[in-house]
């Protein structure tokens, strides 16, 4: 089984596009969107969803009214300003759930016990049917924190499924930027395929997320989007892969019919035989042969 996971050092890169158009060309996969904080792949396939189940990432503090003694203890010592006092403190005493960071003070210093540690619901995760395959996704709720621990689940949950169908090849919509969501779809993988554009500032995020890659040992590929937009930043990006020894796998020209696309719903390759359709299908090509999918 092959893990491809496709990544960006910032969002905008048009990533989710590549991957809806790798969903097309891949003949025989399991999809996972671990973008978990802004999932948007699924507007591109538009999932039938066929399970559903909570994310329970961490815990958070409750309050049982009828044991709270109004003894002040929780207000004292919580750091993060999530226990409240009604009535200047003359009612039972609150926690506010988007303030609580699951510490646990509250319930150790609590003389009565009622405060508590309870399980929390951070969002929700998905198994759904695509016209091209399966696609485990998730929604992180808001506010919510703990994105790498579902992008986990997300991916266990896809290798699982192609475990059991016989699958050979997972193609992940990856997170942006280099933090702990990125890292959690990353670990393990078979590669990484990173998606930049020709600016000074997606020279800089390529080296941060190339240099993730690298700490992670998961061998890595560079395609620019919109290459023919800005030469002079090509050329800087075509030396600094060089100088890493990055392959680059292909090219993809500024196209309307990228944006046409989306606003129908579908992958580019779907509905148009265009520059940027032929650069994708191309790109597909290269990184099967790069990764031996």
């Amino acid at each position: 089984m092959k893990e491809i996971v496709v990544v960006s050092g910032k969002g905008g890169t048009g990533k989710t596009s590549v991957v809806a158009s790798f969903a097309v060309l891949c003949p025989d996969k399991v999809l996972a969107d671990c973008d978990v904080d802004a999932a948007d792949l699924h507007l591109v396939l538009s999932p039938d969803v066929r399970r559903s189940e909570p994310f329970v990432g961490g815990q958070a503090a409750k309050i049982d009214p009828e044991l709270c003694t109004r003894c002040g203890r929780c207000f004292e010592e919580c750091r993060y300003g999530a226990v409240r006092a009604p009535g200047g403190g003359s009612g039972p005493y609150e926690i506010d759930p988007f303030a609580c960071e699951g510490c646990g003070v509250c319930a150790y210093v609590c003389p009565t016990g009622a405060a508590a540690m309870h399980d929390s619901v951070n969002g929700e995760w998905f198994v759904s049917r695509t016209r091209h395959g399966t696609l485990v996704h998730a929604r992180l709720g808001i506010a919510e924190e703990n994105s790498g621990k579902l992008a986990t689940l997300v991916r266990r949950e896809a290798q699982q499924i192609a475990e059991r169908e016989g699958v050979p090849v997972i193609l992940v919509d990856g997170p942006p930027g280099i933090g702990c969501p990125v890292i959690a779809s990353l670990t393990g993988a078979t590669a990484a395929l990173i998606v930049t554009e020709p600016t000074l500032s997606g020279l800089h995020d390529l080296e941060r997320i190339a240099e993730v890659t690298k700490l992670l040992q998961v061998p890595a590929a560079v395609c620019i989007n919109k290459w023919d937009l800005n030469l002079e930043g090509v050329h800087r990006i075509e030396a600094w892969c060089d100088e890493k020894k990055i392959p680059i796998a292909g090219f993809i020209p500024y196209d309307t019919s990228v944006t046409a696309a989306q606003v129908e719903g579908a992958a580019v390759v779907e509905c148009s035989d265009g520059a940027a359709a032929t650069a994708v299908t191309e790109l597909w090509n290269r990184v099967a042969d790069l990764f031996g999918l």
